[in-house]
């Protein structure tokens, strides 16, 4: 993946708050990461290791179903 990122900001999973699209989510503690995407479909990532990125357009880290740790927003 050659995208270049501008900005990035730390995620507070919620149920409710929504975020700007993401080029991209880095995961600082692996778990689990459940998604609404741009497209507003609901997935959860399983078992995703610390460290990695993924290049996801996403508007919400859900609260339930997520369990990774320390999850950054890249734009």
């Amino acid at each position: 993946m050659n995208t270049v990122f501008t900005s990035a900001t730390p995620v507070t999973p919620s149920n409710t708050a929504t975020i700007r699209m993401t080029a991209g989510l880095w995961i600082g503690g692996a778990g689990n990461v459940a998604v609404m995407t741009k497209g507003g479909q609901t997935t959860t990532f399983t078992a995703v290791p610390a460290g990695t990125l993924l290049p996801l357009a996403v508007t919400q880290v859900l609260a339930t179903g997520t369990t990774a740790t320390a999850i950054v927003a890249m734009y």
